[in-house]
């Protein structure tokens, strides 16, 4: 039978043993874990009482659905129903940076409101060998949205983890770094045509050399299929101005490339990598509206990125960080 969690989770612990991790989540608590994206938060999908208590610690609105993630594809495929672009896709890309939306077969015992309602199911196999450790004893489907208050920062290190949920939840498993440093890409194979709804860490040019063209229009009126979708969302406590080739006197500046001298900046990549880019985005914004807020600035101005790649997905994660809070 499945644990209830305990209602006051006490001080939150830093641990290093995916037993450990496996042990509070089978017993109904939430878990931070890194994986090769960034933290997320886990907790037993299957029970909607924990699945709750995700949406309760991040402040989270109940009608964006979790991702669940599965030590395998055997696995994540027990509970959705794939077609055949879902299996080659799972074995070019997983364990890797890619969901998938799928329909969710009538067994699963995953909570509804890990789904948010809906007839699917948004899955995923974590690449990052701790995560795999810990989900493999488990043995759960375990539901994980970014471990940080909604709509703020993702977190890409323990340390970010502790000081946004620091006493809301269990415990805290230090992975160490998140390789990748942005989410998952995230691709609805529910309808009849493939839809990217979150660019990510599996670029769309990897994806369609894989399975061709990619539509990114999901249908007029369709309910939020997969995390990461609202307008505002990642955002600092400062706002952000996007496409800046320097900043204001009051703002802060995120640097791809050449940067200005005497600003307080934080540099994505000297050499624009995107890869590398990619990787320091949330440690960056963290460290700005940090810094920028002790110095008195009012803004962080943030560089142009080339909408290529894993430019893609950075430029979605700025533009909701921009976006005009709710």
């Amino acid at each position: 039978m499945t644990a209830s969690r305990t209602d006051n989770p006490g001080p939150t612990r830093l641990i290093t043993s995916p037993d450990g991790a496996a042990q509070w989540l089978r017993a109904g608590q939430l878990v931070a874990f890194g994986t090769e994206t960034v933290y997320g938060l886990g907790a037993d999908a299957t029970n909607a009482q924990a699945v709750a208590a995700i949406y309760e610690a991040k402040g989270r609105p109940s009608f964006n659905p979790l991702i669940c993630h599965f030590a395998s594809a055997e696995a994540a495929f027990a509970h959705v129903r794939p077609n055949a672009m879902a299996q080659t896709l799972a074995a070019a890309f997983w364990p890797g940076p890619l969901t998938l939306v799928l329909p969710r077969r009538a067994s699963s015992p995953v909570s509804q409101l890990a789904g948010a309602g809906l007839p699917t199911l948004a899955v995923r196999v974590p690449a990052h060998p701790v995560a795999h450790e810990m989900l493999a004893l488990a043995g759960l489907p375990i539901a994980a949205p970014s471990a940080n208050r909604s709509g703020h920062i993702s977190p890409t290190s323990a340390a970010h983890v502790l000081a946004s949920l620091g006493g809301r939840i269990a415990a805290v498993l230090d992975s160490g770094p998140c390789a990748v440093g942005l989410e998952s890409t995230v691709l609805d194979l529910s309808g009849p045509a493939p839809v990217l709804l979150r660019p990510g860490g599996v670029t769309r040019e990897a994806l369609e050399a894989v399975i061709g063209p990619l539509s990114t229009t999901a249908a007029p009126g369709a309910a939020l299929a997969a995390p990461g979708m609202l307008a505002s969302h990642y955002a600092p406590n400062l706002p952000v101005r996007l496409n800046a080739t320097a900043p204001g006197l009051d703002e802060a500046f995120l640097a791809f490339g050449p940067a200005p001298a005497g600003a307080l900046l934080f540099q994505l990549s000297a050499t624009q990598n995107l890869i590398e880019a990619a990787a320091n985005l949330f440690k960056a914004l963290h460290w700005l509206d940090e810094h920028a807020a002790h110095r008195g600035l009012a803004a962080i101005a943030a560089a142009p990125i080339p909408a290529v790649g894993l430019g893609l997905a950075i430029n979605d994660r700025l533009a909701r960080a921009a976006a005009p809070r709710g």
